[in-house]
């Protein structure tokens, strides 16, 4: 039997065969090859693989995933050393890269083409195909009419095919005039299917061909899109680290507005992006609107300020001098940093700070606080540690955190020392150690660059999937008749009906407007029933 636009056929039967049953015995080695193919095909699977890939992906919600965060895998390790192990054997520290989870991936992937390409050839053979035959009997199907007019067989015709007009595929036959319409219903089921491959091959695309970094750039200097200026790269399977291709971001300024309440209200990035010609344009990254260099999106994720620190050892050589990023941490932009200094004169101990930035201090007997995120009054507080600041350990360290373990903290008395400092202040530290220098208040912008070339790929499927998904919601699938024949009296006689699958509020006024059509061709006789 063809294909019907009112009677969906499942994918198993897509081809005119019945679902798939059980496979007997004795069939052979193709005959079982043969089952399990329609089984794998079948909707059912497609649905049950779907369901699974989402299951499978719900361990990197849970686990540290290495790729994007190694130093989390270690510390559960370090915190769960018997758990670790076995989440490991499992993959669950890289689901997405694990081969339990390629094969899920795979088999939906061929499950669901082995469904589609079926499916679009019924499809394909259905359009081409003539509408169904006009039935013997119109008057058993519930919604019918007649009407009788004095306007002529050739007349009534034209008249039903203009009100058919381009939604019905019309055919005119020695029984009458068969119409059908709906096709698009099924050409929206395919189009959705084809939209889930293509957001499936997007997304296996992007996996591999994506990288993503973070950096914090600090105002007047550069960023450049290579390994060594990123501070987190995560590289997508066939990413070439030393491929990436080259460009350099300057921030120029970073500006920020906030209410006399401390909510912020806009952030601006003013950049500048240069490309190994020399050519250079200026733009502005805001929150939620990145600019673009060499196909990648560069976001501003965060900002803050970043005091330039000058600290000279006790011999007084300059041992450190550069601006420190501080990272907020509340809405008054009370910020956390870190200053390690290890190039200090031979023979001395190294230093190491920590502490907070205050941009609008406030000091009484409650202690040091911020009152308001912008710098209307700068002071940086610091405790100092002296000692060994384990940089030449070989194990990599946390820029933003100081591992005190092998120092010692400075004290006055037998309280830690804690120095505070103004914006064009020098301070003297404890003990003869030295001084610092509080020289300026530049800001800091956390870029995330992000590139990935199948996105447009992802987004067109998915445009794609909701068209086609609603056209095969609510296209009507609709089969309409038409008999003309005269009576005794030599007029025309027109009898008329309708089918739809299911429910369809919409078939008996789409009959009404086709009869309509046929009494205007006449209106000065007629007879309804």
């Amino acid at each position: 039997m063809s294909y019907r636009p009112e009677g969906l056929r499942t994918m198993d039967e897509a081809d005119g065969a019945p679902a798939p049953a059980s496979a007997p015995a004795g069939i052979g080695v193709r005959g079982w090859l043969r089952w399990a193919w329609r089984q794998l095909t079948s909707m059912r699977v497609a649905l049950l693989l779907l369901m699974l890939l989402a299951l499978a992906a719900l361990p990197g919600a849970f686990f540290p995933q290495r790729p994007q965060d190694p130093a989390a895998v270690a510390a559960y390790y370090a915190d769960n050393p018997g758990a670790a192990e076995w989440l490991e054997r499992f993959g669950l520290f890289d689901v997405y890269g694990a081969p339990w989870f390629a094969a899920i991936y795979l088999l939906l992937f061929v499950s669901l083409v082995g469904c589609i390409l079926p499916r679009t050839r019924a499809h394909v053979r259905a359009l081409r195909a003539a509408p169904s035959r006009v039935p013997r009997r119109l008057g058993r199907f519930p919604v019918h009419a007649t009407h009788t007019t004095t306007a002529s067989a050739e007349e009534v015709a034209r008249a039903v095919r203009r009100a058919l007009g381009r939604r019905f595929r019309v055919a005119g036959t020695a029984e009458g005039i068969s119409a059908e319409r709906g096709y698009l219903r099924e050409t929206g089921n395919i189009v959705f299917h084809l939209s889930l491959v293509g957001v499936l091959v997007a997304l296996g695309a992007g996996q591999m061909l994506s990288y993503r970094g973070q950096a914090v750039v600090v105002e007047g200097r550069s960023f450049a899109n290579a390994l060594v200026d990123y501070d987190s790269f995560t590289p997508g399977t066939l990413v070439d680290t030393d491929d990436l291709e080259p460009f350099t971001v300057t921030l120029d300024e970073l500006t920020s507005e906030f209410t006399w309440d401390a909510q912020a209200r806009d952030f601006a990035a003013d950049v500048t992006i240069t490309r190994p010609d020399g050519e250079s344009r200026s733009d502005t990254i805001r929150v939620n609107y990145p600019v673009t260099a060499a196909g990648a999106n560069i976001y501003l994720a965060g900002n803050g300020y970043a005091p330039h620190l000058t600290v000279r050892d006790a011999e007084g050589e300059v041992a450190f001098s550069q601006p420190v990023p501080f990272l907020p941490e509340d809405d008054f932009y009370t910020s956390r940093g870190v200053v390690k200094v290890p190039d200090v004169s031979p023979g001395l101990e190294q230093l190491g700070f920590t502490g907070y930035l205050l941009p609008s201090a406030v000091v009484d007997e409650a202690g040091a606080r911020s009152v308001h995120p912008q710098p209307n009054a700068p002071l940086v507080v610091l405790d100092v540690y002296t000692g060994d600041l384990g940089l030449d350990d070989g194990v990599p360290q946390n820029v933003y955190e100081l591992d005190t373990e092998g120092m010692t903290p400075v004290t006055v008395g037998e309280e830690p020392a804690t120095i505070l400092i103004e914006p064009g202040q020098e301070v003297e530290l404890p003990d003869g150690l030295g001084t610092v220098t509080f020289d300026s208040l530049p800001r800091f912008a956390a870029l995330d660059l992000r590139y990935d070339p199948s996105l447009t790929v992802l987004l067109v499927s998915a445009l794609l999937a909701m068209a086609g998904l609603s056209a095969s919601l609510f296209a009507p699938r609709r089969r309409l008749w038409v008999k003309i024949g005269t009576d005794e009296d030599g007029r025309t006689v027109v009898e008329a009906a309708a089918l739809a699958r299911g429910d369809d509020p919409g078939l008996e006024p789409e009959l009404e407007r086709v009869m309509t059509a046929v009494r205007a061709a006449a209106p000065t006789s007629q007879e309804d029933t």
